[in-house]
């Protein structure tokens, strides 16, 4: 698990809400963008809430690109 201090960039995997995962797709306006399995792409309500999971590169470093 990577540090909570770190800011969610592109490809980050993160907790938006307890038990909940989504991938960052993409950040506008400093707003993250969100996917997750079986939703659209959305913008986060709350970007400090996000808490970051696994990087980019600890996720392809697992072999866990989707």
């Amino acid at each position: 698990m990577t540090s909570s201090s770190h800011r969610p960039q592109v490809g980050d995997e993160v907790e938006y809400t307890t038990g909940r995962r989504a991938i960052v797709t993409d950040i506008k306006n400093g707003i993250p963008y969100l996917r997750a399995v079986g939703r659209r792409v959305w913008p986060t309500e709350d970007p400090d809430s996000l808490k970051v999971m696994r990087t980019r590169a600890q996720r392809i470093a697992d072999g866990d690109l989707w």
